[in-house]
């Protein structure tokens, strides 16, 4: 879905239905490493809503806690904002969207924030089939706390400091799945023109909750032993005047490849992934078909990219708990306090 652009404003600058150009759909300068693919993410998230013409005022943005958890303030300034505490994002969103249900609620969360701490929240939210567009920033890692294994680290991988992983990855899409999530998509960082499109259908989906899982490479470990801008070339022979880290800048890794073909992705550690973007003949619709290809990928350590999942005929929270059409918010306090008549009647019928 395209929204019509008006004629140049002010400046030349483009404009959508709203009137405003894509500034005003911006957030603060980003304080996370030069190159993370958090940015990128950010980035699209702004392209997208300037294009769909959402309006600021009627967007929140929730997030836990973690590199990926910093995102929501790079982008959409005009809107509400709310970081919450570590894993706890879910059912700080369900409280606003069931006080509000006119808000869009654009949710960001990280591979820790979800897979570990956050992960029994993250179950029941798909339980409740809260309208969200829920996104994961997956790396893999911990960036925050100087790089230990997530929950969703590939069995095997290799970290500069954190030695060998021997634990099985938790699969996020096949998690959302197999509660009853409605909307399972996964893409990758790098792949600004599939986040675009996917970020698109996951905000104009209305069956409930959307899942877009994106594969976010970290920087932070991509430090060669012989570069004398490394970090442990600097740790070797820093004279220390303060408490301090650097991370040497990378660029973006970006990819471009046909549907139902796979690309192998050299990381900033030097490691590699397999992408592989799902084709036409996938029926996104086969909840068991979804499911397969998901355990099939794992098998051979590779990310199928693309819709994996979609199915509108669930309820929502608000169909399930039969919650009235005006948002909770805007009732007055005689609609929202029921008469002593009323709860006589509940409590007779109770008896």
């Amino acid at each position: 879905m395209t929204a019509a652009v008006k004629e140049p404003g002010a400046g030349g600058a483009k404009l959508n239905l709203l009137g405003f150009d894509r500034t005003e759909y911006k957030g603060k300068p980003s304080t996370l490493c030069s190159g993370c693919g958090h940015d990128s993410i950010a980035s699209q998230i702004i392209a997208v809503a300037w294009e769909l013409s959402l309006e600021p005022h009627r967007v929140i943005k929730t997030s836990g806690i973690g590199c990926s958890s910093k995102s929501p303030a790079y982008f959409l300034n005009r809107s509400h904002g709310f970081n919450s505490l570590h894993g706890r994002m879910p059912s700080l969103t369900t409280g606003a969207v069931l006080a509000n249900k006119d808000l869009q609620a654009i949710s960001v969360s990280g591979d820790g924030d979800t897979g570990s701490i956050g992960l029994g929240q993250y179950k029941h939210l798909l339980r409740r089939n809260v309208p969200m567009v829920y996104i994961i920033e997956n790396n893999g890692v911990y960036g925050l706390t100087k790089g230990q294994f997530s929950a969703t680290a590939d069995e095997g991988q290799k970290l500069k400091y954190a030695g060998v992983n021997e634990l099985p990855p938790i699969d996020l899409c096949l998690e959302a799945i197999a509660s009853g999530c409605g909307f399972v998509a996964r893409s990758f960082a790098g792949d600004a023109k599939q986040v675009r499109e996917l970020l698109k259908a996951a905000l104009s989906y209305k069956g409930g909750t959307a899942v877009l899982d994106i594969i976010s490479p970290c920087i932070t470990f991509n430090n060669h032993e012989e570069s004398t801008k490394s970090y442990s070339y600097g740790k070797a022979n820093e004279e220390r005047l303060h408490d301090i880290s650097f991370i040497e800048p990378q660029g973006e890794i970006v990819v471009d490849y046909e549907e139902g073909t796979a690309r192998e992705v050299r990381m900033h550690d030097g490691s590699t992934i397999v992408l592989r973007k799902l084709g036409d003949d996938y029926n996104p619709q086969d909840r068991n078909a979804a499911i397969s290809k998901l355990d099939e990928a794992q098998a051979k350590q590779e990310f199928i990219t693309g819709l994996l999942y979609i199915n509108e005929g669930r309820k929502r929270i608000h169909e399930a708990l039969h919650i009235v059409d005006t948002p909770l918010a805007e009732l007055n306090e005689a609609q929202l306090r029921p008469p002593r008549e009323a709860l006589d009647k509940i409590m007779a019928d109770m008896n």
